[in-house]
């Protein structure tokens, strides 16, 4: 059985999926591991972007905002995941690291985007 913190994780990537959807985006992978390395999504824009998204859930914003948890390592092992999944795909299009940083409300969830969050 899930616990309360893996089912929000879950409920914020489902929301993150249908948010880039609904902005014109593919949804090419969730949870996309390569070793120790995820990428929590990664969707596409025609066959000129690829974006490797990092999803930050948190269920109140009392222990800071969700984009601040996202470490120094992590980046390197998202970029470590992005370049496997790019070589595997063969692809030649512009790529962008994104952090979609999601607090549950009542109802839903307040989404901020931080397009181009490190590199």
């Amino acid at each position: 059985m899930a616990n309360a913190a893996h089912e929000l994780g879950r409920r914020g990537e489902a929301a993150a999926a249908d948010f880039y959807q609904r902005a014109g985006y593919e949804v090419l992978a969730r949870s996309y591991r390569h070793g120790r390395a995820e990428v929590d999504l990664v969707v596409q824009r025609g066959q000129e972007l690829l974006v490797f998204v990092e999803v930050k859930t948190r269920s109140g914003s009392q222990f800071g905002s969700p984009e601040t948890f996202v470490s120094a390592r992590k980046k390197e092992l998202f970029r470590l995941a992005a370049t496997h999944l790019q070589e595997a795909l063969n692809w030649r299009g512009d790529i962008r690291f994104d952090i979609l940083a999601l607090v549950q409300l009542n109802q839903g969830f307040q989404i901020e985007l931080f397009e181009d969050a490190f590199y």
